[in-house]
């Protein structure tokens, strides 16, 4: 692929405009009300073919890794690797602005409504709904790891580590993170 150079980054030819990477995150926010991990892969590697599944994946784990929301870190990520600077402020722009709205809107209505059963009764099925895309998710993140014997253990063990355990999500970030990178290392080796 040809590249264009700019100031800070090289761009690649055929990939995703500034315009481009603002309507992707933008229509993504409008869809995704509540969670969108699961819609975010979908977007970027199955519909617009911005990353791979692997990519993805690997980007992912980065972004849970900083401090934020994943998809957030995620977007900033994905418009930097393509845009620059442009791109970045384009795409978390794109996935925050119309749920903000839409937050400050239903946060009124909710106050006025909150103890309506109908209300309640809803709110019980989109914490459903939202399980079912996180167990969907996480089929699609680890699919890529199938074969990768230390991605599985690492994996396992932060399962064990939050889940079983109930160690706090930064001190076993902390020790899993190097120990992953010192496995890989010495299975690349």
């Amino acid at each position: 692929m040809d590249a264009v150079p700019t100031a800070d980054h090289t761009i690649k030819q055929g990939a995703p405009s500034v315009a481009d990477l603002f309507m992707g995150f933008f229509i993504l926010g409008l869809t995704g009300f509540g969670g969108v991990l699961p819609l975010a892969r979908r977007m970027m590697v199955e519909k617009r073919g911005w990353l791979t599944g692997a990519e993805f994946t690997d980007l992912l784990g980065l972004c849970q890794f900083l401090p934020g929301g994943n998809v957030i870190n995620m977007s900033v990520a994905v418009g930097l690797k393509f845009r620059g600077i442009p791109g970045a402020f384009a795409a978390i722009l794109g996935l925050i602005a119309a749920p903000t709205a839409v937050v400050i809107a239903l946060g009124v209505v909710y106050d006025r409504y909150e103890n309506e059963p109908v209300v309640r009764h809803l709110f019980g099925g989109l914490a459903a709904a939202a399980a079912g895309l996180l167990i969907s998710m996480a089929i699609k993140v680890a699919w890529p790891l199938r074969r990768d014997v230390v991605g599985w253990l690492i994996g396992v063990l932060c399962v064990l580590a939050i889940a079983v355990f109930r160690l706090p999500l930064l001190p076993t970030l902390l020790t899993l993170a190097p120990l992953s990178i010192l496995l890989k290392s010495r299975q690349a080796s």
